[in-house]
């Protein structure tokens, strides 16, 4: 195998706070690898270091001479004023950076530029980037390429930044949380594109099922150390477990020799030290050794949530827009005593707005939502992250309860809830501003807990979460003795978590799926494979024409023409196909059904319009 990076014996410390020391690993042609530890562990802090971002402390990170490297961060960011195509084209490779010119000289109208521009992207064979960049960007739902890229929100800017990375065509790619802002249509279609292209891969994504479907390799962090498994999720979960057990077994053995040794020194006459020197040297040494904490592995949280009653709340006729986007439409739903729901959809179909008008932080335009007396909250949301960042991590929890009781009537105190969500006695004395991200998002939902709803909403939960708290998370969750509602697109968590799903496709519409979120996703594909079967039988298929364009080739303008049609097309045939569904769903109000009839019948028109085009321009080029 080729290898592409190396990395030797290297180590990183913020003052005291050693994150890893003396590790080394390599990564090679064809290689997927995702990075796997807790939060605070060192998982972005090594990406860095081994895109150039960083430098580390000890050790040296050797990459092959010609290797081009993409990166994508956990926060990007471009240049102000930069439109989302440019922010495509932003980099050091000679070829983005021609197009970055050529698409600047376009937008300010500078013919002399352009003319300088045209030969060197010929030369390049640079228009297929264009072409490249404006398709991926489709597929990650981005379709104002020339807005700037400021008034972008934070998963929008996410999303901008993957398509800069994918389209740079790249030996290694390094991906840090490239599954969130995505839905699971972007999720499985980036999923997908990975698995296929020939690039090597790093990454740190907390999505298990995108992990395992992806990934031949993973490397985890532990106790500052590196560990190697060669294998996907599945095959990870296996050997991690048996290296826990192994470990756990020789602690044990240790801790028994030690007893051993330590009465055997007690019992020492001092005047015969000396000739037993080895021995009490390697006394010392496991001494030493015992003294570093093991991780516990299978922390098991079970906290007592406050009684609820038979009346949980009911909505009724719940109906919200935001201009000319339908949020819900005439939404009925009776919750149950006990009800685990998911809610599921494409990013921006109104599953956070519903929670919000639950929690009362956004009014409805109609309808009312009757809430039983006995439900207490417990609501974990994208944004309500805040902390003094001056605080202790314990004093933050101490200042909501000093003790809690567990589901089987013992007393934890805080520090010990805190243990159950990672945060050792060390770190909880540590302000939050010394906590890594993910760490804070743990300490917010550790607060969320601490106050013994019983009933919890969750807006994406595992963003931001490492696997292991996600672990604690679900455990606790499936023996929760209240109400559930959970917004994610992480498969893997929501099949463990919930009963049902409620799934917002759109335009207000919500159904409700009795099933996992693997069983609605198996369904939702065999719905649109039926519906494009439909779709592809009743369309006309164009005529052959004979082809009078032998040795002409496409003008500047038909280049331009070409490139953007595909990416046309597809937008068109995905708001088809959406509009079909909502035809046959039989929710529409007659109003409904004739505009969206009508709009059908425009969107066959111009799908098979444009498509005539690109045919005769196909010929040509």
């Amino acid at each position: 195998m080729t290898s592409y990076l190396q990395a030797e014996n290297i180590g990183k410390s913020f003052g005291d706070l050693v994150l890893f020391e003396n590790i080394s690993f390599g990564i090679g042609k064809g290689q997927k690898i995702s990075l796997v530890a807790r939060n605070g562990a060192g998982k972005t802090t090594l990406l860095n270091i081994l895109a150039g971002k960083e430098e580390c402390n000890t050790g040296q990170v050797t990459a092959r001479r010609d290797l081009r490297i993409a990166y994508l961060a956990q926060n990007p960011c471009f240049p102000a004023g930069t439109t989302v195509l440019e922010a495509c084209f932003h980099g050091d490779d000679p070829v983005l950076k021609t197009i970055e010119g050529y698409e600047k000289a376009l937008l300010e109208g500078d013919d002399e530029r352009l003319g300088k521009y045209i030969p060197v992207m010929d030369a390049l064979e640079a228009w297929d980037y264009e072409q490249k960049a404006k398709q991926i960007l489709t597929r990650l739902r981005i379709t104002d390429f020339d807005k700037n890229t400021q008034q972008l929100s934070g998963g929008q800017l996410k999303r901008v930044a993957l398509a800069n990375v994918l389209i740079a065509e790249a030996d290694l790619l390094i991906l840090d949380e490239p599954t969130n802002h995505l839905d699971l249509d972007m999720t499985e279609w980036l999923g997908q594109y990975l698995s296929s292209t020939g690039a090597s891969l790093l990454m740190v994504t907390h999505d298990r099922y995108f992990l395992d479907t992806v990934s031949n390799e993973i490397i985890e962090i532990d106790n500052r150390q590196i560990y190697t498994y060669h294998g996907n999720y599945s095959h990870y979960l296996e050997k991690r477990s048996e290296r826990i057990a192994s470990a756990a077994s020789r602690r044990e053995s240790e801790i028994n020799l030690f007893r051993k040794e330590l009465d055997w020194m007690r019992r020492q006459p001092q005047a015969r030290a000396t000739k037993a020197k080895s021995r009490i040297d390697a006394f010392h040494r496991l001494e030493d050794k015992l003294r570093t904490p093991g991780t516990n592995h299978d922390l098991k949280l079970d906290l007592k949530a406050s009684r609820i009653g038979t009346r949980i709340f009911e909505v009724r006729n719940l109906s919200k827009r935001y201009g000319d986007t339908c949020v819900l439409d005439n939404f009925s739903y009776t919750f149950s005593r006990f009800e685990k729901m998911g809610i599921v959809g494409n990013n921006g179909c109104g599953k956070s707005t519903f929670v919000k008008m639950i929690m009362g932080e956004v009014a409805p335009d109609s309808g009312t939502i009757d809430i039983g007396e006995t439900v207490r909250f417990g609501y974990y949301s994208q944004t309500g992250l805040q902390f003094d960042e001056g605080m202790k991590v314990i004093d933050i929890a101490t200042r909501i309860a000093e003790h809690f009781e567990t589901g089987d009537g013992r007393s934890m105190s805080a520090s010990q809830f805190l243990q159950y969500f990672l945060f050792p006695p060390a770190v909880q004395n540590n302000p939050v501003a010394k906590l890594s991200g993910g760490e804070k998002r743990r300490l917010y939902l550790c607060t969320v807990l601490m106050g013994s709803p019983n009933f919890l909403i969750l807006d994406e939960p595992t963003n931001d979460l490492d696997i292991l708290t996600l672990g604690v998370l679900e455990e606790y969750l499936r023996s929760f003795k209240g109400c559930l509602i959970v917004i994610s697109h992480d498969r893997y968590f929501m099949d463990k978590t919930v009963d049902h799903l409620l799934a917002f496709t759109g335009e207000g519409r919500i159904k409700d799926f009795a099933g996992t979120y693997s069983q609605y996703i198996e369904w939702k594909h065999g719905y649109e494979e039926s519906l494009r079967s439909l779709q592809q039988a009743a369309r006309p298929q164009p005529l052959q024409r004979e082809r009078k364009t032998a040795g002409r080739k496409l003008s500047f303008k038909e280049k331009r023409e070409f490139e953007g049609l595909e990416a046309e097309i597809t937008a068109l045939e995905l708001e088809k196909t959406e509009l079909e569904a909502e035809l046959d769903s039989g929710n529409l109000e007659i109003e409904e059904l004739t505009r969206k009839s009508v709009r059908i019948c425009e969107l066959i028109g111009l799908i098979d319009e444009k498509t005539m085009r690109w045919l005769e321009l196909a010929e040509i080029q």
